[in-house]
């Protein structure tokens, strides 16, 4: 559930009232109003003493002084604020807390995972990041939550067609191999055997010892509309998914590659279909890109290394709120967030 507090922290709560802000109690979302006295040090109290998802709203635009590092998500409506804020209208903030309000309550051991996971890998090394990314992916695949979220699905969603078309198109000019999601028909859904060919694809330009650039595009209307989700929940052993996902981490490949690689990224990029290019080292938009992560509502968190490459472009917080609220910002939000370098027409 999540909480508006009104009142000040007058103590740290003991072991076992600190089990109330957590995804066990009722207080496992915290909504602080910034313009309270003592809102920063409870922020400072609940982010060392509790699990609690931290969230600050400074209602009146001022940017009020605080010690980002206790708050999971800052909102301001202070419009083009920097980072760590995310900048809502002041009409929209209430709608916008609600419907974070509202994936943290379905969905609280996600939620909380989510923030652990950003929280503790900040610092770390991107492969370390990608690990921790997975185990703790793996574990939510096995929880009520997803479990909740896929015997909703129709059954007839469950199942895509083999559309027989190739998963990539490879091709090299000079010094530049060019990488194409070549499932358009379908939109470039990032299944096993399309994260497979990609990975094949990706060491072998990591291994060439022309070392060649590479861009990574995508054919047809979009880039990627993420995982397949007709392979969601069909994986019976997620110790070996675990071990699977980390093996041929595509993210982890991308971000080897350097100042080498380059994502050109237009219309959806949702899930997977920004976590993968988000690795790379220059990211490019057409116009008409968006961007969503919508992993929460399904009880689940980016498992394609979102949790590592978008809070290392955008920040913890950003990639925080991007998750907690599932909307889709588009290009210019993009770029001005730095999740994309530049924005080109027909790029």
């Amino acid at each position: 559930m999540a909480t508006r507090a009104n009142e000040s922290m007058h103590r740290p709560p003991d072991h076992l009232e600190a089990e109330a802000f957590s995804p066990l109690g009722d207080h496992a979302f915290v909504l602080l109003d910034l313009s309270r006295p003592s809102a920063a040090s409870d922020a400072a109290t609940l982010s060392v003493s509790t699990q609690a998802i931290v969230a600050g709203i400074d209602f009146a635009g001022t940017l009020p002084p605080v010690d980002a590092g206790h708050f999971d998500v800052l909102l301001t409506a202070s419009t083009g604020a920097p980072a760590p804020w995310v900048p809502v209208p002041q009409s929209r903030l209430e709608q916008r807390i609600e419907a974070m309000r509202a994936i943290a309550t379905a969905a609280p051991i996600a939620s909380a995972s989510l923030i652990r996971v950003l929280r503790t890998t900040g610092a770390l090394p991107i492969g370390d990041a990608l690990v921790i990314e997975s185990f703790a992916y793996s574990t939510l695949l096995g929880g009520g939550e997803f479990r909740a979220w896929l015997s909703a699905r129709p059954a007839d969603g469950r199942k895509a067609p083999d559309t027989g078309e190739p998963f990539l198109q490879i091709a090299r000019e000079d010094r530049r191999v060019t990488i194409t999601l070549s499932r358009p028909s379908t939109r470039n859904p990032i299944c096993a055997g399309m994260r497979d060919a990609l990975f094949e694809a990706l060491a072998a330009a990591l291994d060439d010892p022309s070392q060649p650039d590479l861009q990574l595009r995508g054919a047809g209307a979009c880039f990627s509309t993420g995982g397949d989700l007709a392979e969601f929940g069909t994986a019976s052993d997620l110790a070996l998914a675990h071990a699977i996902r980390t093996a041929r981490s595509n993210a982890r490949l991308i971000a080897e590659l350097g100042s080498r690689a380059e994502a050109v990224l237009h219309g959806a990029c949702i899930g997977s279909g920004i976590e993968i290019p988000a690795a790379a080292a220059r990211r490019i938009a057409r116009p008409d890109a968006f961007f969503q992560l919508p992993e929460l509502r399904m009880g689940l968190i980016p498992g394609a290394g979102g949790t590592a490459t978008i809070p290392r472009a955008i920040g913890r917080h950003r990639a925080a709120y991007l998750c907690l609220s599932a909307r889709r910002i588009d290009a210019a939000t993009a770029l001005d967030w730095g999740l994309v370098h530049a924005i080109r027409d027909g790029a």
